[in-house]
This record gives structure tokens, sequence and C-alpha cells, in this order.
């Protein structure tokens, strides 16, 4: 996708130089399925203050997404002794996962509370940008969903996985925690053998199948990738657990290699997951890898800068 900009009704038609004086603060977001963080800094670049809320993943609805990122806001500017911001004189940069939905992006962008300037973007492109600083490079995030990012050295954009977490993001906290659930609904069923993955999966979801199922109906996204640490907690003790871990070593190796098949761009692993996988990926992989700069909040800072220059 290209980055979404949008300016508040009153400075339509305002310059470049009449947008920018009129911005006083600048906000960087990462929104996923999990949380929200968000970091606030004046227009030098100085940081005020950071704050955090809950999930503001646009496939999780567009209210709920403004609701979480305007309460870490007021925590940023309330550890920054600001109070109430006034959002006029802000321009808030924000890497969101599912703007991939162009419905999604609409409803949320229907809903801008009176930003100066809103640049909106996918996590995974902000997360790019903060590893590597704006420079060309390649990102394999994995936390609770999964996306791979580049940003190719003729300027040129790639964009891997990502699907969501109902038929894709392999490899990441999600995808382990509905494969934690299916063995553990197996189990129950007599069709798998109950290890220590399944019967810590029953003491979080329940031992019936009544109760299971409810659990299920009630988890989304969030719900299952708390199931994730259950599989890298057994993996020492259960092959089940080990398998799963192996299952997603294989499946972020193989979005590295896609996103980048001539192994031309440094490569930075992001996200829980992928760090935490980090070790078992093949030399080859760990050769291109690189520390990140910065996280994606501060991506979501640089994606703003850049959008208030246009």
């Amino acid at each position: 996708m290209k980055t979404v900009i949008l300016r508040s009704p009153a400075l339509q038609g305002a310059t470049a130089s009449d947008l920018s004086a009129a911005v006083l603060y600048l906000i960087g977001v990462d929104g996923g399925g999990t949380g929200t963080r968000v970091r606030l800094s004046d227009r030098a670049g100085v940081l005020l203050g950071q704050g955090e809320s809950g999930p503001s993943a646009l496939g999780q609805g567009a209210e709920q997404a403004w609701r979480h990122i305007q309460q870490a806001v007021q925590a940023a500017a309330a550890q920054a002794g600001l109070g109430e911001l006034d959002l006029s004189r802000c321009a808030i940069g924000l890497g969101l996962s599912g703007t991939g939905v162009e419905a999604q992006v609409e409803a949320f962008s229907a809903l801008q509370p009176g930003y100066a300037l809103v640049a909106l973007d996918n996590d995974g492109f902000t997360t790019l940008l903060g590893a590597h600083g704006g420079e060309p490079g390649a990102v394999v995030a994995a936390g609770t969903g999964t996306i791979g990012e580049g940003l190719r050295r003729n300027g040129e954009r790639a964009y891997i996985s990502g699907w969501g977490w109902v038929c894709g993001d392999e490899g990441s906290g999600a995808w382990l925690g509905l494969k934690a659930m299916r063995h553990a609904q197996q189990a129950l069923d007599g069709r798998a053998e109950p290890g220590a993955l399944a019967r810590a999966v029953w003491a979080v979801a329940g031992q019936d199948r009544a109760t299971i199922l409810a659990w299920c109906a009630a988890a989304g996204q969030h719900g299952y990738a708390s199931l994730a640490p259950l599989v890298f907690d057994h993996a020492p003790n259960d092959p089940v657990a080990a398998g799963f871990v192996a299952d997603a070593v294989s499946e972020l190796e193989r979005l590295a290699h896609a996103l980048d098949p001539q192994s031309e761009l440094p490569l930075a692993l992001c996200g829980s997951i992928a760090v935490r996988l980090s070790s078992e990926f093949s030399g080859t992989i760990r050769a291109r890898c690189v520390s990140p700069r910065g996280d994606s909040a501060e991506g979501a800072l640089h994606l703003v800068r850049s959008a208030l220059q246009r």
C-alpha cells in the first residue's frame, strides 16, 4: 500500500511550510492486535513521553483503534507533563496492522479526531523504517501477527505475508496459538496423545468441549496469541510443541527468502516471536541480520516527518 496522508479540514489548502509551522508535536504510533505503543516528540525530535494502551489493529474495529491510540497518546502527554494535547497542533504517524483492507482504512480515516496531519501505513513498514532508519533494508516481523517488508535500493517496496491471523501470518504468536489449540482439541478427542502442551492449553481454555468452544468463540487474535508462550515453555519436554517451534522457524525463513531472494538487503528480525527464534535460524539467514536501529514507533515518527515535507 501507499502511505495514506490526511490533513485536518482547516489545513486542506495550506502550503507545506504553513502546515509545518502549525505543528508543535510529532506522535509515532505502533499499533497491533495485542497493544498500542506511542512515542511523543517535539519538532526537533526530542523524546518527550511514551504511552501504551490496548490493541489498535484495524481488523478489531476503527472505533477501538482510535480509542486506544488516544489513550496511549494522552498517557505519553501526561508523562511529558503537557496535559491535554491540542490535536490541531500535532502530526501523527501510525503503523497499524490491518491497513491492507481498504474498507478498514476508510472507516479509520473517517474518524480522524482532528490532528493537523495523519500519515497512516502498515506496522510492517514502520517497523522497517525504524529498523533501518529509513534506509534500504528488510524486516521479518513476527509477534501477534507476521509480516515481511522490504525497501529496495531503487525505492520500491516489497510486502510479504501479513494475510491476517485467520488464514495466514505463519510463524506468528496467533498462528502458534491456533496450532496449540488444534492439538489440544485433538487430544481431547483421542486423536492425539495428550502431552504437556495439550494439558497446558486445557488449563487455560477448559477441559471439556463446551468450555473450550466458548473460549475459542471469544478468543480472537489476541487470545490465540496468548497461547504461544505455552508452546515455547513446553518445547523442551513435548515433541509436539518442539515441532511447532521448528515449523515457525521454517515459515519465517521462507518469508525471509521470498522477501529478498538475492540476499541483497540487510535483514532485521523484529517482534517477540522472531527475536525469540533468532538463534534457531540457519547460518545464511543469521549472516544477513543486523540489529534494528529503532522500533515501529520510531519508524512511525520517521513516517510523519517525511509526510510533513511533502
